[in-house]
């Protein structure tokens, strides 16, 4: 089980002090946050991509990826989400796989469409496409990775003729992907579709909505073969805020929670606690919650924690993380109660490269600069 957080990078205005930290103070916290991942324990560290206010996450998420490579040694760093729609499947190719050279294998993606509708005509595309990007432009991606030459045609950028994406992926082995979806059956059976793993970030959504995603993408998963429906891969969001007693933390963090630029200035911080996964009390609590995730989701492989939105400081997420740190070792022990032999562990680099047979070197000689073809290809 792959236990971690991930970021939507938002500047917002602490509420209870009126200060708003700058791009820079934001962009640094993030990184503070990701090596305090590390240093507790955590398995990943995902963030998101945003191209406007309010938020400074890294419009190309690979730069903030490589530099967290160079400063952490274990962590498995990812994305949550990479907008397949948006974003040209050619670059998103290239991009990712230097990543994963850079960072040894220690990169994943989480594909998904965003929930900000004018980036579609900021990047010349239109909203009411969104799916049908996600398919193709995934579709594209996944030969990229796979081939070393690509003669491709679509409906929603140029043909490519003997394209070849380089660098080649490391060891012969594709990023592993992950599909995020909140509400989209199409993405759960896109995800299904390639034996990819399935992410639904459930912290706006009640239990039952989630238990209904993750079904459906399970029952496809095994339909397409890939193995049976308990063994899918699945992750979840959630979100949390502790204090040692849960008066303290319902206190500190109301504030915070009304005034959040997502959920803020709707149902009470009672009444969201209840309808979703946000968990507001002590660590006990938390830990309690998060373990019941699994009765409506079955056995998973990667459970990531939202602990920085909404104004907190730094110094309250870092404290965040240290409560986290204390109950993860009872949080795996309780993952890992009751799972089945047959559920397998969250994709990993070595992993895959094992399933592959092994990993080998992918480099492309001889490929004509101008032409994108072998020397043997022209003459033949």
């Amino acid at each position: 089980m792959q236990i971690g957080i991930f970021t939507v990078g938002d500047v917002t205005t602490d509420p209870t002090n009126g200060t708003t930290p700058t791009e820079n103070e934001r962009i640094r916290a993030t990184v503070a946050i990701a090596r305090k991942a590390e240093e507790i324990g955590l398995d990943v560290f995902a963030t998101g991509e945003h191209h406007n206010p309010p938020f400074a996450a890294p419009a190309n998420p690979p730069v903030l990826l490589a530099h967290l490579a160079a400063q952490t040694e274990r962590l498995v760093l990812s994305t949550s989400t990479t907008l397949i729609t948006t974003n040209d499947p050619v670059r998103l190719a290239q991009d990712y796989a230097y990543v994963q050279h850079l960072a040894e294998g220690r990169v994943d993606l989480m594909m998904g469409r965003g929930n900000t509708g004018p980036v579609y005509p900021w990047f010349g595309k239109d909203i009411r496409k969104g799916i049908e990007l996600a398919v193709e432009n995934y579709a594209l991606l996944h030969r990229l990775w796979r081939e070393d030459v690509v003669d491709w045609q679509g409906a929603h950028r140029t043909p490519l003729q003997g394209f070849t994406s380089t660098p080649r992926p490391l060891d012969g082995v594709p990023p592993f992907v992950w599909h995020g979806s909140i509400r989209s059956p199409e993405i759960a059976e896109q995800a299904a579709y390639y034996g990819d793993g399935f992410f639904h970030n459930h912290i706006f959504w009640p239990a039952s909505h989630t238990r209904q995603m993750v079904a459906l993408y399970r029952r496809r998963f095994e339909h397409y073969g890939h193995g049976t429906a308990e063994q899918a891969i699945v992750g979840l969001g959630g979100q949390f805020f502790m204090r040692r007693n849960s008066q303290d933390a319902v206190r500190e963090f109301r504030p915070y929670f009304d005034n959040a630029p997502v959920y803020g200035h709707g149902p009470s911080l009672e009444d969201f606690s209840r309808q979703t996964p946000l968990t507001v009390g002590s660590p006990q609590e938390v830990l309690e919650r998060t373990l019941g995730f699994k009765e409506y989701a079955g056995h998973y492989q990667r459970q990531l924690f939202l602990v920085d939105h909404a104004g907190l400081p730094l110094k309250t997420v870092l404290e965040q993380l240290d409560l986290l740190g204390e109950i993860l070792p009872e949080m795996r022990k309780g993952f890992a109660e009751g799972r089945p032999a047959s559920v397998p562990d969250a994709p990993t680099h070595a992993s895959l490269v094992a399933a592959a047979g092994g990993g080998h070197d992918t480099t492309v000689h001889g490929v004509d600069d101008v032409t994108g073809h072998r020397a043997e290809e022209v003459s033949a």
